[in-house]
């Protein structure tokens, strides 16, 4: 009995030198197994920060300053369209959204002196600032004063200082523009800030210029139509007075009848020629002699002559 006791305790000892032993193996295993685990994400960790590090987009890259110029337009496009269409329908009149995209198409956009803001975060991501400059045509400048000052509202030189945007000529310039580069995909992303102050001063502009425009040529059609009118209206006026006036036919006129040609007597005639020559032959006389008053010739009565023809030789016909 004491043998077996003996043995069967010895069993336990080595069955528990045993176990315990499973167990420190057990635990040395495990704690062998969590440590790579640890490493292996402080690893990931690490890289990805080296990654994204490594992928963090310079901000004066060509490729960056593209995308820059590509969103700058496409945004300033879009604000002056949706500006220039409430211009327009508070007017009452029509634009066309192929006039201002060609506005927009037309400004010269330049990035100069970028610097990074901020460094690149978790995502990757750099916020860059930079000058940024936009050249207009001096024609919308000066249609967008226009249209400022016919609605009180404060100059373009007192806005710009307001938003500390300087003006050299026609160049607007923000000094202190931000945008934000990163890497998504494996495609290099541009994206603007805030909302830009220089952005919403030329969206003004070129929607203030082509709203200007439209409505200067409307203002010089309806002139024209209605000098076209008048034009119209006086030419009727003047037609209606050279139209000829009907006549009406007078009652024709009675051909005159000839006179009947008086009879002259024989006798009378002898005697009226016999007096012309007497009266002829009276001035021979001399002409120390005092002129003789002559004697006025005398009419023939005779009641069967109807009309006496006395010819004088001395009268001038």
């Amino acid at each position: 009995m004491s043998v077996a006791n003996k043995s069967l305790s010895k069993w336990y000892k080595v069955a528990g030198i045993g176990i315990a032993c499973s167990l420190v193996l057990a635990g040395c295993d495990r704690s062998e197994k969590e440590d790579p685990t640890e490493t292996a994400e402080l690893t990931e960790e690490i890289a990805a920060n080296e990654n994204a590090a490594a992928t963090a987009v310079s901000c004066d890259d060509p490729m960056v300053q593209d995308r820059l110029k590509s969103a700058l337009k496409n945004t300033l496009n879009q604000q002056a369209q949706t500006l220039a269409t409430s211009y327009a329908n508070d007017a009452e009149i029509g634009l066309s959204s192929g006039v201002i995209t060609a506005k927009t198409n037309g400004i010269v956009i330049d990035v100069q002196n970028a610097a990074v803001l901020q460094a690149t975060n978790d995502n990757g991501m750099t916020t860059c600032q930079a000058s940024v400059s936009m050249t207009l045509p001096s024609e919308d400048l000066y249609q967008a004063s226009q249209l400022q000052a016919a609605n009180n509202q404060p100059s373009l030189q007192s806005r710009l200082a307001n938003d500390n945007i300087r003006i050299n000529n026609n160049m607007l310039v923000d000094d202190a523009f931000t945008y934000v580069v990163g890497t998504q995909g494996g495609q290099v992303r541009t994206r603007i800030a805030g909302q830009p102050a220089l952005l919403t001063v030329v969206s003004e502009v070129v929607a203030g210029s082509v709203f200007q425009s439209a409505l200067e040529e409307q203002n010089a059609k309806r002139a024209a139509q209605e000098a076209e009118r008048r034009r119209a209206a006086q030419n009727n006026s003047e037609n209606q007075t050279r139209q000829p006036k009907p006549v009406t036919p007078v009652a024709p006129i009675r051909p005159a009848e000839p006179a009947t040609p008086p009879t002259i007597n024989q006798n009378g005639q002898s005697s009226s020629q016999d007096s012309s020559n007497q009266a002829a032959k009276a001035p021979s006389t001399s002409a120390s002699a005092p002129a003789t008053p002559t004697t006025p010739k005398s009419v023939p009565k005779d009641d069967s002559i109807d009309m006496v023809i006395i010819e004088d030789k001395d009268a001038t016909y």
